[in-house]
């Protein structure tokens, strides 16, 4: 068995090829945490009344208010956040997938597991 695994040249070439990938995969994962960790999203509602920003776990970083909403009833505001809050994360799950994909890939099953989870906590969508 020439090359194999209980062959010293083989078995050192398996682990070099094995450390690559192991390496690979842990700069890979760091990218995503990395691009993860500065995603910040906003949206608006769509009256523009409230603009929230968001990071990519869907905590509100931030809230504007625009000059109308003096004039506008205090549950029309609580709507208007709410529904701005909901775009941003959804805009969120949106953009944590194709991070997800470019840096660990879509063929990963931590990826997918990562990705599921994610979108579950920005959206409240249970997949199951």
């Amino acid at each position: 068995m020439v090359g194999g695994l209980l062959d010293p040249d083989g078995a050192a070439g398996y682990l070099r090829d094995w450390k690559s990938r192991i390496d690979r995969m842990a700069a890979d994962t760091q990218a995503m945490s990395d691009r993860l960790g500065a995603l910040r999203v906003t949206a608006a509602d769509d009256n523009d009344l409230v603009e929230v920003t968001i990071d990519s776990t869907g905590v509100l970083l931030d809230i504007r208010f625009g000059d109308r909403i003096q004039r506008v009833a205090p549950d029309a505001v609580a709507r208007a956040v709410l529904n701005a809050l909901r775009a941003a994360r959804q805009s969120a799950a949106a953009s944590t997938q194709k991070i997800i994909a470019e840096t660990v890939g879509d063929d990963s099953v931590a990826g997918r597991a990562i990705a599921e989870r994610m979108t579950q906590q920005l959206t409240g969508d249970d997949r199951d």
